[in-house]
Parts: structure tokens; C-alpha cells; sequence
């Protein structure tokens, strides 16, 4: 111990650099071996470019001036390489030079004692490097209006959030934030299993469609299998593959509960994960049953960006709607217009009832009788998924479908025995 003493704490760093920056050079190192044109730099060079970046921090200290004229001046010289690179092919790309400046910066902000924030720019620069076939791929397969979509909701949800004033306004105590908060919510969940969705098309057959659809709307997904099952003679496929998606709705249900109430999502966690396992196991084990036909590969939910702008204006119209009617209802007709309202709702959209109810418990309403509102709404919602499938689906299909649904309502409803106790 006293040895290690002995050295001095620039030690440390010196090595934390080396290594960092070692890593960086021996991936560029295996592009270069596996290209046939030239490259810049390797295991050599990539931790001297780090070691300069650390002394120059060192000389520095407080004073930023002498780093920055160094940064600049190796840039300079990766610029040079990357002309270079140009002069031998009309198409090049400036991913290897970038590393370079970004390993400079590893070296100073060790020195600068930012330890964490190093690494985690060393390590995201190898997994951008390393992931370059995957990323080019993933980029492909995204259309180009989609980025703009997704662009104009961040600028709604990182810009416009922040300054919506966080206070109750007017007689309903209608809160600007936390309406908006909502529909981020809502559109970041349905959003991750569209591009789920995108990733995995064609592949993984109607159960992955059930599962990941359920997650995105459990009433879309119905529709769609409902409809496509009138052409495959597959009833068992198809009627299980509704009954699993209509079970992931407990599980989306779930998390935006707990997003926004916590006393609420302690009473509906068993119930719900019990439904949903339920729902998942059983609908399973319903499409291994023998059908005529070979098992369709792939389905189409049908699913659109939820990230459209018009979209999430919508639901948020529909959310102050809901809101305002649901704090009416208590006013007037207690918990069993709350229990109204929920059998009433599950014809369309029960998110934002959902979600109202969270804003709801343990102020205007008790949470035992908001979680029974929402196990209404979520049982009323799945006979109208049987209902649609009854009507949309083929003979069959929509039979076992819609007594599957039901089976699964009742047991929602027979769950309030635990949500009311």
C-alpha cells in the first residue's frame, strides 16, 4: 500500500486516458485493416492524440485559451487527413478524423476530473463506430416525414413543456402542464411499440403482432386481425392472438398509471399483472390449437405514427373533454356515475378516462373507486374488442373471439372484489 502511495494522483489519470483512448484507437484500427484505401491512425495514434489533449489541459488549467488553440490545431491536422482521404476517393467519410477530436476531449476532461463523463464518451463513441452497418440500416427503414414527425414533438415535449405554467386554472383546476405531460406520455408508450412495430415487419408472425399492437391499441390490432383473419382459415390463430393483444393493454394501462399515481397503481398492480399473464398464457396456448392452414407469418396492425402532431392534439382535446365530464359526474352522481362513465367509455378510447382518473384519486374521488372505474373500463372496452371482432372477423374467429373477450371482462370485473375490499 505504501508504494501506491507513493505515486502521484496524475498517475491515475494518465492510465484512465491511455486506456480510454487505446480502446477508440484499436476499433479504428480493425476498420482500417478491413478497408483497402487509406486510413488514419490506430492503436498508436488515437492515445497520443488523448495524451496531448491531457497535457494541453494540464497547462491550462483554469484557463481554457491554450486548450482551445490546441483542439483547434489538431483538428487542423485530422482535417489535412480527411482532404487527403478525399483526393483518393470522391465519396469518404470523416468518422475516424471526428473520433480523433473526440478522443482529445476524453483526454482533457479526464484531466479535468470528469471521470464518468469520459468514459460514457468513449464508450457511446464505440458503440457508434462499431454499430455503423446496424445504424445505416435502421436509417433506411425510416421514412423521412417520420423524422420530421418525431422532430415536431420534440419541440413540443422538450420546448413547449418546460414553459406550459404548472398550476390549476379556472373552475375545473385544468392544470396546462400536466394535460400535456399526459399526452407525452401516452404518445412516448404507443411510439415505442410503433417502431417496434416498423423494426420487427414481416417477421416473428401474429403473435409478435398481438403483443406489440396490444401495446400500441388494443382496439386497432382487434380490428386488424379481425379483418384479416377473413381470409386465412385460421380461428384459433387469430382469436388468440386478439385475446394476447387485449391483455398487453392491462400492462400499458399499468405504466401510465404508475407515471402519474402511485397510490392508484399499488392497488391495480396484482390484479392487472394477473389479468395480463392470464390473457397472454391462455391466448398462447389458444393458437397452438390445430388449424387447417399453415400459420400466417405476418399481420399488419395497421398502425400509424402516434407522434403525428394532429394526433396528439386530438387525444389532448379528448383528455380535457374526459377530464371535465368525469369531475361533473362525481359532482353530481358520486361513485356510481364514475362507474357509468367507465362501462360508457370503453366504446372508444379509455386512455384518456384512464388518465383522468389518475389526476382524480385521492382528491375528488377515493382511489379504491377510481382503480374500480378503470377495471370497468378496461372490461367494457375488451367486449367491444369481441364485439368488433364478432363483426369484422370471420365466423369463426369472431366466435371465439368475442367469448374469449368476454371470459376476460368478467374476470377484470370479478378483480374488483380485490380493487373494492
Amino acid at each position: 500500500m505504501e508504494f501506491f502511495r507513493e505515486f502521484p494522483p496524475q498517475a491515475g489519470q494518465i492510465v484512465l486516458v491511455l486506456f480510454l483512448s487505446f480502446l477508440i484507437g484499436l476499433e479504428r484500427e480493425e476498420h482500417k485493416a478491413a478497408g483497402n484505401g487509406y486510413g488514419f491512425g490506430g492503436v498508436r495514434t488515437f492515445p497520443l492524440i488523448g495524451l496531448i489533449g491531457y497535457a494541453l489541459a494540464v497547462v491550462s488549467g483554469p484557463q481554457l485559451l491554450p486548450l482551445t488553440v490546441g483542439f483547434v490545431a489538431v483538428s487542423g491536422f485530422l482535417w489535412l487527413s480527411y482532404w487527403h482521404k478525399l483526393t483518393q476517393a470522391a465519396m469518404a467519410g470523416a468518422t475516424t478524423e471526428v473520433s480523433g477530436m473526440a478522443t482529445f476531449l476524453v483526454g482533457a476532461l479526464v484531466c479535468y476530473g470528469h471521470l464518468w463523463t469520459a468514459t460514457a464518451l468513449c464508450v457511446a463513441s464505440l458503440l457508434l463506430l462499431d454499430l455503423k452497418t446496424a445504424l445505416e440500416n435502421l436509417a433506411q427503414r425510416i421514412d423521412a416525414w417520420e423524422i420530421r414527425t418525431f422532430a415536431k414533438f420534440l419541440f413540443l415535449s422538450a420546448v413547449v413543456l418546460p414553459i406550459l405554467p404548472n398550476q390549476p386554472f379556472g373552475v375545473f383546476r385544468i392544470n396546462p402542464f400536466k394535460t400535456w405531460l399526459v399526452v407525452v406520455a401516452i404518445s412516448a408508450i404507443s411510439y415505442a411499440s410503433y417502431v417496434l412495430q416498423k423494426l420487427t415487419k414481416g417477421q416473428g408472425g401474429i403473435v409478435l403482432t398481438a403483443l406489440l399492437g396490444g401495446a400500441y391499441s388494443s382496439t386497432a390490432t382487434t380490428v386488424a386481425l379481425a379483418r384479416q383473419s377473413k381470409s386465412e382459415e385460421q380461428p384459433h390463430l387469430f382469436s388468440g392472438g386478439i385475446l394476447m393483444a387485449c391483455g398487453v393493454m392491462y400492462l400499458r394501462l399499468l405504466i401510465l398509471v404508475t407515471l402519474f399515481s402511485r397510490p392508484l397503481a399499488i392497488l391495480l398492480w396484482p390484479p392487472f399483472l394477473v389479468l395480463a399473464a392470464g390473457a397472454a398464457v391462455a391466448g398462447w396456448l389458444w393458437t397452438r390449437r390445430c388449424d387447417r392452414k399453415t400459420p400466417a407469418l405476418a399481420s399488419a396492425t395497421g398502425a400509424k405514427n402516434p407522434l403525428e402532431l394532429t394526433a396528439a392534439l386530438l387525444f389532448g382535446l379528448l383528455f380535457l373533454v374526459i377530464l371535465v365530464a368525469t369531475q361533473l359526474v362525481i359532482h353530481s352522481f358520486g361513485n356510481n356515475g364514475v362507474y357509468t362513465l367507465a362501462a360508457l367509455v370503453g366504446v372508444s378510447d379509455i386512455n384518456p378516462f384512464v388518465l383522468s382518473m389518475t389526476q382524480a384519486a385521492g382528491t375528488l374521488t377515493p382511489v379504491q373507486v377510481a382503480a374500480a372505474g378503470i377495471t370497468i373500463a378496461a372490461a367494457s372496452n375488451n367486449v367491444v374488442n369481441g364485439l368488433y371482432a364478432f363483426s369484422l372477423g370471420s365466423r369463426k374467429t369472431g366466435a371465439y373471439s368475442l367469448a374469449l373477450l368476454v371470459a376476460l371482462a368478467a374476470a377484470g370485473l370479478a378483480s374488483l372484489l380485490w380493487v373494492l375490499r
